[in-house]
């Protein structure tokens, strides 16, 4: 049993993935699924925290395809049906004999998407699903000025749209938006993860298409394709999706349920990570009779601090 990660490489549609191991050898696996323009990083304290609360867990977290570590894919089109394939190829070799996922934000939308192409797993889990339209949601106006960005740094050469997309100051202010929490601590700490790992692109071209990808689609296009247990994982001040979206995506999903966490927005992975893991946790070593959509109580934060540091 190992609480360090252990990183490796697979050979995914013709190019490498970077992946991290936490916790057991062998034994139920669990694949998880970072956000738009993020890395491994991000999803690094609820791994940790995980492996903690279910040492038999097996869980793996890649670097998405142009992100991190990871390659983009030689003369593909990083859209989110290229995004659905590469996960369904990456499970289909980290975890030949079966496996659980999880996505968040943007992760959700490639689950989803995967999960419409064949992917087959025992359970699902959505954190922040992206449940409404990029212009829907309470931060419309931000949606467009992002919109805005990112077409105007597809203008640029490639040195002066990587400058753009990876400025600062523009960076804390995508950060100061998406937290909620008011400890001035975790917040520093999540300033700083944005700033460290928000431009880990490999190119600026890859970022630009994976950002339609992302404002272009919604888990809800995909609910027919749920078919196994879901977990749903929201937080009730996102800005990202409304929380009456969320409540209609679990209508729309059969054997789902949804935790709610209050006083958290679209950064759950950060600033809900006790809570979080609690549910997956719990999840996944139980059956799916439980009631389907429930408030949960905030635990303290400090442990996604002290988990990935």
């Amino acid at each position: 049993m190992s609480y360090v990660p252990t990183s490796f490489s697979v050979a995914t549609l013709g190019a490498d993935t970077r992946a991290w191991h936490y916790g057991a050898q062998d034994g139920p696996t669990l694949v998880l699924v970072h956000g738009f323009r993020g890395d491994h990083h991000g999803l690094e304290g609820i791994a940790r925290d995980l492996v903690v609360a279910a040492p038999e867990l097996r869980v793996i977290v890649p670097d998405l395809p142009g992100f991190g570590e990871s390659s983009a894919l030689p003369g593909r089109n990083h859209d989110l049906a290229m995004y659905g394939e590469w996960l369904r190829a990456f499970t289909s070799s980290v975890a030949p004999d079966g496996f659980a996922i999880l996505g968040h934000s943007f992760g959700s939308l490639v689950v989803a998407s995967s999960l419409a192409g064949g992917l087959n797993p025992a359970r699902t889990i959505l954190i922040n699903p992206i449940s409404a339209p990029a212009l829907e949601g309470p931060q419309a106006l931000m949606t467009q000025l992002a919109i805005a960005y990112y077409r105007t740094a597809d203008l640029l050469p490639e040195r002066a749209a990587r400058g753009l997309l990876s400025n600062p100051l523009i960076v804390r202010v995508m950060s100061e938006v998406m937290a909620k929490t008011r400890d001035r601590e975790l917040r520093a700490w999540i300033h700083a993860q944005h700033s460290s790992y928000f431009s880990s692109f490999s190119d600026p071209s890859t970022l630009l298409q994976a950002f339609r990808a992302s404002v272009s689609h919604t888990v809800p296009e995909f609910a027919a394709a749920f078919t196994a247990p879901t977990l749903l994982i929201a937080g009730d001040r996102d800005d990202i999706t409304p929380l009456a979206k969320q409540l209609e995506l679990q209508r729309r999903i059969p054997e789902s349920r949804l935790r709610i966490l209050p006083g958290t927005g679209h950064l759950v992975h950060y600033e809900a990570v006790a809570d979080a893991v609690a549910e997956i946790a719990q999840f996944l070593r139980t059956d799916s009779s439980s009631a389907a959509t429930s408030i949960t109580p905030p635990a303290a934060a400090e442990s996604a601090k002290e988990n990935s540091a």
